[in-house]
């Protein structure tokens, strides 16, 4: 006999539709792609007017990790091993009543001097390595925290949560 708490009972909403009531996320991925200086590889969007990560929006039901690597090689024809998680950021930056977005970041490792990029032009416009002392010329101020703790998380070994804030 069905326990009364259970979905899909009587008065109980189907697995099906109680799954689809939750609240839900919008899941990103992104690498920090170094090169053997330690400059950050950054990427220029063509439809944003600040740089990013190589990286972006998650597919439905896909690992973090694997869209990361999947986004890398759209974006710059790379493949690369998706190293350690270095950073998780939470944030909600266009207001309560939009699904807010985890983002992840992975070491993507080291390359030298972009050999093997090539650009995805539909989505991009550039790219270059930077030194974390040039981020706010290139980075808004949410993604130079970002990006700084996912450096710090690879110096030290572990993983940094940044609980963003909400706009």
């Amino acid at each position: 006999m069905a326990d009364a708490g259970e979905p899909g009972t009587p008065g109980r909403a189907a697995p099906s539709d109680w799954y689809a009531s939750l609240a839900g996320v919008v899941v990103a991925a992104a690498a920090v792609i170094t090169d053997l200086g330690g400059r950050v590889l950054l990427v220029k969007p063509n439809y944003r007017d600040r740089w990013s990560l190589p990286g972006g929006v998650c597919e439905f039901g896909e690992p973090p990790h694997l869209g990361c690597a999947r986004e890398v090689h759209e974006e710059l024809g790379l493949e690369i091993g998706v190293g350690r998680l270095l950073v998780v950021d939470w944030a909600q930056p266009f207001g309560v009543q939009v699904r807010p977005i985890v983002s992840f970041v992975f070491d993507g490792g080291e390359l030298v001097d972009g050999a093997g990029i090539v650009l995805q032009e539909a989505e991009l416009d550039d790219f270059t390595f930077s030194e974390p002392a040039q981020f706010a010329d290139y980075l808004p101020p949410f993604l130079i925290a970002r990006v700084t703790a996912a450096l710090r998380g690879r110096q030290r070994g572990g993983a940094i949560y940044l609980p963003g804030q909400v706009s």
